[in-house]
């Protein structure tokens, strides 16, 4: 196996509107394989690093405008987000996206149209995320807007893994769900990580949880890395906890 991070981030600067600096001299790596936790409360800047990495945050009127991110050792400066999408990298957005007056199966089916595989290798893939999220599989003909909070942000994860990707940048996975489906979408993402190696960097406010599952962590503030290390390091850290992410506030959002 490759010692090349899947992911490297090198003093990342973004700016909104050309005014507004929300990110800023942010470094990170992601291991090959590995999860990897980006933890900070709202407003840190967590999502506009992950939409700085998947190039979405042109959609917003928001730029890179200093520094350098290499995915799989190579900068990817010049890509359109569909071809780092074809080229193993996706993201899920912060929010659950789905397209609700479509079915749970057909939000899963677009995610799978930038391979251009055929019927039968899409039905394959379909099983194989059906193993995944057992949930999906019985709401498989409902509405997506008709599922559950939980149920959604399973449909938002499995339609990115129909991609086939290698990286998988995940903005908030537990915001607004209870304890027990957060729990079971983790777990999920673990076994993806484990059995099939999709490496992970995960934005997340719910500090418990992230560090539960994580390798490796990385805490924002105001735009800025203020502190990094292995999870089981950062998990014993009161000042982690206290000043960076309002333990308490975190455990309550889960």
């Amino acid at each position: 196996m490759s010692n090349t991070p899947i992911l490297q981030i090198d003093d990342i600067e973004v700016v909104y509107e050309q005014a507004i600096l929300a990110v800023r001299d942010v470094s990170l790596t992601v291991p090959a394989g590995q999860i990897v936790a980006l933890l900070g409360a709202n407003g840190a800047g967590k999502s506009s690093t992950l939409k700085a990495v998947s190039h979405l945050i042109r959609t917003e009127r928001g730029e890179l405008t200093q520094g350098r991110i290499l995915y799989q050792g190579e900068d990817i400066g010049p890509r359109d987000p569909d071809a780092l999408v074809a080229g193993g990298l996706a993201q899920v957005l912060e929010g659950r996206h789905c397209f609700a007056h479509l079915t749970v199966e057909e939000n899963l089916l677009i995610g799978a149209f930038v391979r251009k595989v055929s019927r039968r290798v899409m039905q394959a893939d379909l099983a194989r995320i059906y193993g995944y999220f057992p949930r999906l599989k019985l709401r498989r003909k409902s509405l997506a807007g008709y599922t559950s909070g939980g149920e959604q942000q399973m449909v938002a994860i499995g339609r990115a893994l129909m991609a086939k990707p290698r990286l998988v940048l995940l903005d908030e996975p537990s915001m607004g769900l209870a304890p027990q489906i957060v729990e079971e979408i983790f777990d999920i993402i673990a076994r993806l990580n484990r059995d099939e190696g999709v490496s992970f960097l995960i934005a997340e406010q719910n500090l418990n949880a992230a560090l539960r599952y994580a390798q490796h962590a990385y805490v924002l503030e105001s735009g800025r890395v203020v502190s990094e290390g292995t999870a089981q390091e950062l998990a014993q850290r009161e000042d982690i906890h206290d000043f960076y992410l309002g333990g308490q506030a975190a455990v309550v959002a889960a």
